[in-house]
């Protein structure tokens, strides 16, 4: 999406920025690990094919992409409702710097698809045709790419951050789908509305079902064929406060600067 192309989020535990080409060499080392490659269901690719995904996720109406790295020091005070006016008061993220390669830690998306009635375990209790809105489901996918930078909050604190910037910018992100998949054009008044959250995670991974437990979620259905369970947070009620509530602490939406990038 082009929706956070210039904008970085910062809490107190953790960065997210928007995935650069200059953060594709680092991506690409991790990528090349079998057990990322079997955690992530990927496939390995060259270098040049890296660059072209990272180009083509920017331009993607239907993704919403961030590296996560390592925090940066948050004023005291300094939290922000993310504001256009608020962002520019904020001291930039200066890319290259604050998201080095060796503060890269991970990367965190969504991913915007159809709502599906017949979704397993859902809530199913749609309105009458006549009534009904484009739904839409965004699963979301977060990868803590090395084993020392596990365990220490790092997933917990970019995923709170990142539905607290969906939550946020919800209407945004919705619009920016509707345009690039044709929903809401040619005459038709009705626009997208999130439907829920969901997750695919493997069934081995305690770790990230407790997160994302301990964030509403819940299971459904069974491990399927591929040794993942899934898990949902139903939006039928709209965002509420609970999704994305500021755990972090000192959230902050802020420019994100490329003018100091080597070229």
């Amino acid at each position: 999406m082009k929706l956070n192309e210039n904008t970085a989020i910062s809490t107190s535990k953790v960065l997210l920025v928007p995935y650069d080409a200059h953060h594709v060499p680092q991506y690409h080392h991790w990528m090349e690990d079998p057990a990322i490659q079997e955690a992530t269901a990927s496939e390995p690719l060259t270098l040049e094919e890296e660059y072209e995904n990272q180009q083509s996720w920017r331009t993607s109406s239907d993704k919403l992409t961030f590296i996560v790295c390592q925090p940066v020091p948050v004023l005291p005070g300094s939290s922000s409702n993310g504001g256009d006016s608020e962002k520019d008061q904020q001291p930039p993220i200066i890319a290259g710097k604050a998201d080095a390669a060796d503060r890269m830690v991970g990367d965190i998306n969504l991913f915007l698809t159809p709502w599906e009635d017949d979704i397993d375990g859902a809530d199913n209790s749609t309105p009458a045709p006549s009534d009904r809105k484009d739904y839409v489901v965004g699963e979301v996918d977060i990868m803590i790419a090395d084993l020392a930078n596990r365990g220490k909050g790092l997933g917990k604190a970019a995923v709170s951050a990142f539905l607290l910037f969906i939550r946020r910018n919800l209407r945004a992100i919705l619009d920016e789908y509707a345009a690039g998949t044709g929903r809401g054009v040619a005459g038709k008044t009705r626009r997208p509305e999130m439907r829920a959250f969901m997750v695919k995670i493997k069934a081995t991974n305690v770790g990230s079902m407790a997160l994302f437990t301990g964030l509403g979620f819940v299971q459904r259905g069974e491990v399927n064929y591929f040794g993942e369970v899934e898990m949902g947070l139903d939006l039928l009620n709209g965002l509420g406060t609970a999704v994305g509530d500021d755990a972090s602490g000192g959230y902050r939406e802020v420019i994100y600067d490329r003018s100091k990038l080597e070229t």
